[in-house]
Protein backbone atom coordinates (compact mmCIF):
# COMPACT_ATOMS: atom_id res chain seq x y z
CA UNK A 1 0.00 0.00 0.00
CA UNK A 2 1.30 3.65 -1.09
CA UNK A 3 3.16 5.52 1.67
CA UNK A 4 0.92 8.67 2.12
CA UNK A 5 3.02 11.01 3.71
CA UNK A 6 1.70 15.26 3.56
CA UNK A 7 3.31 17.71 4.75
CA UNK A 8 1.15 19.91 7.03
CA UNK A 9 1.27 21.76 10.10
CA UNK A 10 1.45 19.89 13.29
CA UNK A 11 -1.85 19.97 15.48
CA UNK A 12 -1.70 19.77 19.10
CA UNK A 13 -5.26 17.84 18.61
CA UNK A 14 -4.46 13.82 19.65
CA UNK A 15 -4.20 12.75 16.22
CA UNK A 16 -1.61 10.36 14.30
CA UNK A 17 -0.94 11.77 10.93
CA UNK A 18 2.86 13.08 9.12
CA UNK A 19 3.58 16.40 9.97
CA UNK A 20 6.33 18.82 9.71
CA UNK A 21 5.48 22.19 11.54
CA UNK A 22 3.72 23.41 14.34
CA UNK A 23 0.91 26.36 13.28
CA UNK A 24 0.76 29.44 14.83
CA UNK A 25 -0.50 32.37 12.32
CA UNK A 26 -0.81 30.79 8.96
CA UNK A 27 -1.10 33.10 6.40
CA UNK A 28 -3.63 32.55 3.83
CA UNK A 29 -0.77 32.04 1.38
CA UNK A 30 0.80 28.96 3.14
CA UNK A 31 -2.51 27.72 3.72
CA UNK A 32 -3.34 27.93 -0.10
CA UNK A 33 0.41 26.47 -0.67
CA UNK A 34 -0.63 23.58 1.94
CA UNK A 35 -3.98 22.76 0.11
CA UNK A 36 -1.65 22.47 -3.31
CA UNK A 37 0.53 20.09 -1.49
CA UNK A 38 -2.25 17.77 0.10
CA UNK A 39 -3.91 17.95 -3.17
CA UNK A 40 -0.58 16.72 -5.58
CA UNK A 41 0.51 14.09 -2.69
CA UNK A 42 -3.08 12.84 -2.84
CA UNK A 43 -3.00 12.50 -6.99
CA UNK A 44 0.48 10.65 -6.48
CA UNK A 45 -0.71 8.31 -3.90
CA UNK A 46 -4.04 7.44 -6.18
CA UNK A 47 -1.84 6.82 -9.09
CA UNK A 48 0.57 4.77 -6.73
CA UNK A 49 -2.36 2.71 -6.47
CA UNK A 50 -3.27 1.99 -10.27
CA UNK A 51 -0.92 -0.44 -10.35
CA UNK A 52 -2.81 -2.90 -7.93
CA UNK A 53 -5.88 -4.96 -8.65
CA UNK A 54 -8.91 -5.92 -7.37
CA UNK A 55 -9.60 -5.32 -3.25
CA UNK A 56 -5.64 -4.24 -3.02
CA UNK A 57 -6.55 -1.05 -5.14
CA UNK A 58 -9.82 -0.57 -3.87
CA UNK A 59 -8.26 -0.41 0.26
CA UNK A 60 -5.47 1.89 -1.55
CA UNK A 61 -7.67 4.37 -3.02
CA UNK A 62 -9.66 4.41 0.36
CA UNK A 63 -6.37 5.09 2.16
CA UNK A 64 -5.43 7.71 -0.31
CA UNK A 65 -8.95 9.45 -0.01
CA UNK A 66 -8.85 8.72 3.68
CA UNK A 67 -5.53 10.09 4.36
CA UNK A 68 -6.33 13.27 2.09
CA UNK A 69 -9.25 14.04 3.98
CA UNK A 70 -7.83 14.34 7.60
CA UNK A 71 -5.13 15.95 6.02
CA UNK A 72 -7.63 18.77 4.65
CA UNK A 73 -9.23 18.47 8.18
CA UNK A 74 -6.14 18.82 9.98
CA UNK A 75 -4.75 21.86 8.31
CA UNK A 76 -8.61 23.48 8.73
CA UNK A 77 -8.36 22.90 12.33
CA UNK A 78 -4.67 24.47 11.93
CA UNK A 79 -5.65 27.01 9.84
CA UNK A 80 -8.67 28.69 11.86
CA UNK A 81 -8.43 26.56 15.19
CA UNK A 82 -11.76 26.36 17.30
CA UNK A 83 -13.75 23.25 19.01
CA UNK A 84 -15.40 22.47 15.93
CA UNK A 85 -12.17 22.03 13.63
CA UNK A 86 -10.70 20.14 15.93
CA UNK A 87 -14.15 17.87 16.34
CA UNK A 88 -14.13 17.56 12.56
CA UNK A 89 -10.60 16.49 11.97
CA UNK A 90 -10.84 13.62 14.68
CA UNK A 91 -14.18 12.75 12.66
CA UNK A 92 -12.54 13.08 9.19
CA UNK A 93 -10.00 10.23 10.93
CA UNK A 94 -12.60 8.20 12.29
CA UNK A 95 -14.14 8.55 8.70
CA UNK A 96 -10.71 7.12 6.95
CA UNK A 97 -10.63 4.77 9.49
CA UNK A 98 -14.03 2.91 8.52
CA UNK A 99 -13.59 3.26 4.75
CA UNK A 100 -10.27 1.26 4.48
CA UNK A 101 -11.49 -1.30 7.25
CA UNK A 102 -14.74 -1.54 5.58
CA UNK A 103 -12.52 -2.21 2.13
CA UNK A 104 -10.58 -5.00 4.18
CA UNK A 105 -13.98 -6.90 5.01
CA UNK A 106 -14.48 -7.01 1.14
CA UNK A 107 -11.72 -9.93 1.67
CA UNK A 108 -13.74 -11.82 3.77
CA UNK A 109 -17.08 -13.99 3.16
CA UNK A 110 -20.13 -15.26 5.47
CA UNK A 111 -20.21 -14.27 8.98
CA UNK A 112 -16.65 -13.71 9.40
CA UNK A 113 -17.17 -10.38 6.65
CA UNK A 114 -20.21 -9.57 9.12
CA UNK A 115 -18.59 -9.18 11.91
CA UNK A 116 -15.71 -7.61 9.90
CA UNK A 117 -17.97 -4.76 9.20
CA UNK A 118 -19.77 -4.69 12.48
CA UNK A 119 -16.37 -4.11 14.25
CA UNK A 120 -15.27 -1.68 11.53
CA UNK A 121 -18.81 0.25 12.41
CA UNK A 122 -18.14 -0.15 16.08
CA UNK A 123 -14.36 1.18 15.86
CA UNK A 124 -15.80 4.50 13.93
CA UNK A 125 -18.95 4.72 17.10
CA UNK A 126 -15.95 4.59 19.50
CA UNK A 127 -13.96 7.30 17.68
CA UNK A 128 -16.51 9.31 17.02
CA UNK A 129 -18.16 8.97 20.66
CA UNK A 130 -15.03 10.13 21.79
CA UNK A 131 -14.66 13.11 19.45
CA UNK A 132 -18.20 14.18 20.80
CA UNK A 133 -16.79 13.55 24.26
CA UNK A 134 -13.72 15.56 23.79
CA UNK A 135 -15.47 18.55 21.91
CA UNK A 136 -18.35 18.88 25.13
CA UNK A 137 -14.98 18.51 27.67
CA UNK A 138 -13.43 21.10 25.49
CA UNK A 139 -16.43 23.44 25.65
CA UNK A 140 -16.88 22.74 29.35
CA UNK A 141 -13.50 23.76 30.23
CA UNK A 142 -14.41 27.13 27.94
CA UNK A 143 -17.23 27.93 30.17
CA UNK A 144 -15.59 26.82 33.48
CA UNK A 145 -12.87 29.88 32.66
CA UNK A 146 -15.90 32.13 34.52
CA UNK A 147 -14.85 31.68 37.98
CA UNK A 148 -17.96 31.31 39.78
CA UNK A 149 -18.87 28.46 41.68
CA UNK A 150 -21.93 28.02 39.46
CA UNK A 151 -20.46 27.62 36.24
CA UNK A 152 -18.02 25.50 37.61
CA UNK A 153 -20.82 23.13 38.77
CA UNK A 154 -22.04 23.00 35.28
CA UNK A 155 -19.07 22.33 33.44
CA UNK A 156 -18.10 19.24 35.93
CA UNK A 157 -21.73 18.11 35.11
CA UNK A 158 -21.60 18.66 31.34
CA UNK A 159 -17.79 16.76 31.75
CA UNK A 160 -19.37 13.26 33.58
CA UNK A 161 -22.56 13.50 30.92
CA UNK A 162 -20.33 13.54 27.86
CA UNK A 163 -18.24 10.71 29.35
CA UNK A 164 -21.62 9.04 30.15
CA UNK A 165 -22.78 9.36 26.76
CA UNK A 166 -19.46 8.14 24.87
CA UNK A 167 -19.85 5.00 27.38
CA UNK A 168 -23.51 4.58 26.08
CA UNK A 169 -22.47 4.62 22.42
CA UNK A 170 -19.72 2.43 22.97
CA UNK A 171 -21.46 -0.09 25.05
CA UNK A 172 -23.96 -0.24 22.21
CA UNK A 173 -21.59 -0.49 19.50
CA UNK A 174 -19.57 -3.30 20.98
CA UNK A 175 -23.35 -5.28 21.55
CA UNK A 176 -24.15 -4.98 18.11
CA UNK A 177 -20.67 -6.53 17.42
CA UNK A 178 -21.30 -9.33 19.98
CA UNK A 179 -24.63 -10.35 18.43
CA UNK A 180 -23.26 -10.67 15.05
CA UNK A 181 -20.71 -13.21 16.57
CA UNK A 182 -23.54 -15.29 17.98
CA UNK A 183 -24.81 -15.46 14.76
CA UNK A 184 -22.44 -18.17 13.75
CA UNK A 185 -23.42 -20.09 16.42
CA UNK A 186 -26.55 -22.35 16.43
CA UNK A 187 -29.35 -24.06 19.01
CA UNK A 188 -27.93 -23.76 22.46
CA UNK A 189 -24.52 -22.56 22.07
CA UNK A 190 -26.21 -19.69 20.24
CA UNK A 191 -29.06 -19.04 23.28
CA UNK A 192 -25.97 -19.06 25.31
CA UNK A 193 -24.10 -16.68 23.31
CA UNK A 194 -27.15 -14.38 23.27
CA UNK A 195 -27.84 -14.08 27.16
CA UNK A 196 -24.17 -13.73 27.70
CA UNK A 197 -23.88 -11.08 25.70
CA UNK A 198 -27.17 -9.11 26.82
CA UNK A 199 -25.89 -9.83 30.60
CA UNK A 200 -22.35 -8.07 29.75
CA UNK A 201 -23.85 -4.94 27.95
CA UNK A 202 -26.96 -4.83 30.03
CA UNK A 203 -29.86 -5.60 27.52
Amino acid sequence: MTNFNITVFALAIGLTFSVSAVAENMSKTQYKSHVKNIEAEYKAAKAECDSLAGNASDICVADAKGKKNVAQAQLEASYKPSIKSRYDARVAQADADYSVAIQKCDDKAGNEKDVCVKEAKAAKVHQIADAKAKMKISDANSEANDSSSDANAKATEKKAEAHKDAAIEKRDADYVVAKEKCDALAGNAKDICMSDAKARFGK
